[in-house]
């Protein structure tokens, strides 16, 4: 038997794109991941920002379906970026690396030292992130960098999106997906920042609880909140995907009309 390999390179979009992601630990990107990439309207052409990018998976499945989308991936970890500038270098990826950039810096930085970083007010036109959401006293692993990207410190939430208020476009649109129970919690750090907010619950059956809300605003909007029809993962018996959630998990369609 020979060892386990310490990286994979995983297929997505039905071939679109390539991912370099560690085997064993740190957070292997999936649904999660191609769900928040959806929220991200077809012919997008402006320069976003995958915030908390790991290996880049969001990012990159952005710019495979929007193909004058320019994508920076910003990453803290030395070694998930890492998986994200090897996954620029495979072959596969030839047709988008020369839109993405990786840049490994701190989303929580602020200020004078987010600017020195390289992430500049108002520079972006999109902005995307799926930060860490479980709570600490849910069960913990023992690797070090899948808990890093898995585990929500208090406050985290008014940090990214403080970040992303600074690094917006005026009319620009921020997406997060997270767990429904920190509904309220993004909707308090997106006041006085992005407004007109629509929350988009993700089911994975029809009559099961939703397990993700994936919420999409804009800077500078006054809008209340509209709660929208949810994403269906799976029908009520069987493995396979629903017609929509398959079109979005492959790049064939996005979550909102714009």
């Amino acid at each position: 038997m020979h060892p386990e390999p310490d990286y994979t390179i995983d297929t997505f979009h039905r071939g679109a794109f390539q991912l370099v992601q560690p085997a064993g630990k740190g957070h292997r990107a999936g649904l999660d991941a191609m769900v928040l990439a959806g929220a991200v309207p077809n012919g997008f052409s402006g320069r976003l920002a995958d915030l908390g990018a790991g290996a880049g998976a969001a990012g990159l499945a952005v710019a495979a379906r929007c193909k004058d989308a320019r994508v920076v991936l910003v990453e803290r970890e030395a070694e998930m970026a890492a998986c994200a500038r090897q996954s620029l270098a495979l072959a596969a990826n030839a047709a988008l690396a020369g839109r993405v950039e990786v840049l490994e810096a701190d989303v929580e930085l602020s200020g004078r030292d987010r600017e020195r970083a390289g992430l500049a007010d108002r520079t972006f036109d999109f902005i995307i992130m799926n930060p860490p959401f479980n709570a600490a006293a849910d069960r913990a692993t023992p690797d070090l960098l899948r808990r890093q990207a898995h585990v929500m410190e208090n406050g985290l939430f008014e940090r990214w999106l403080r970040t992303a208020a600074a690094i917006a476009q005026p009319e620009a649109d921020v997406a997060i997906i997270a767990r429904p129970a920190s509904l309220g919690d993004i909707l308090a750090a997106l006041d006085g920042r992005f407004g007109s907010p629509r929350a988009l619950p993700i089911h994975p059956r029809p009559e099961a609880n939703a397990i993700r809300i994936l919420v999409r605003a804009r800077k500078g909007a006054r809008g209340m909140l509209n709660l929208l029809p949810p994403l269906i993962l799976h029908e009520q018996e069987g493995h396979a995907f629903t017609e929509q959630a398959d079109a979005i998990i492959n790049g064939r369609a996005t979550l909102f009309t714009d």
